[in-house]
C-alpha cells in the first residue's frame, strides 16, 4: 500500500440476542487512506444493519403455520456461530409457538 491508497474494511462490531431468538447484527464499514507515515486514517465509516430470526413463518387460509428455517450460510462466521448457540431445540419451540400465538 502506498500513501494516500485508500482501503475499505468491514467489521462486524456488534451482535446481540435479543428476546432469545432475535439476532440484530451491526457491520461497519470503514474507508482508510494510508498516511505519509504509514498509519491509516478513517475517512468514513457507515453501518449496516439487519435482524435474524430462526424462522420465516407464515400462515395459510386454513389455519396452517410453516415455518422455514433461517438460511444463515450467507452470513458471517461470527454470526453462524452466534445463531447456532443461540437457536437451540428450545429456543426454536417457543419462537415456533410465539408466532403461532400471534393474531393474523
Amino acid at each position: 500500500m502506498a500513501n494516500g491508497d485508500l482501503t475499505k474494511t468491514s467489521v462486524y462490531d456488534k451482535i446481540e440476542i435479543v428476546n432469545k431468538h432475535s439476532i440484530q447484527v451491526r457491520r461497519a464499514d470503514c474507508v482508510m487512506e494510508e498516511q505519509a507515515d504509514g498509519s491509516l486514517k478513517e475517512l468514513s465509516r457507515g453501518f449496516h444493519r439487519h435482524v435474524l430470526q430462526p424462522f420465516n413463518s407464515s400462515v395459510d387460509a386454513d389455519g396452517d403455520w410453516t415455518h422455514t428455517a433461517t438460511d444463515i450460510s450467507g452470513e458471517a462466521a461470527s454470526v453462524q456461530a452466534i445463531a447456532n448457540a443461540a437457536w437451540t431445540d428450545d429456543v426454536k419451540a417457543a419462537y415456533k409457538a410465539m408466532r403461532e400465538a400471534q393474531e393474523v
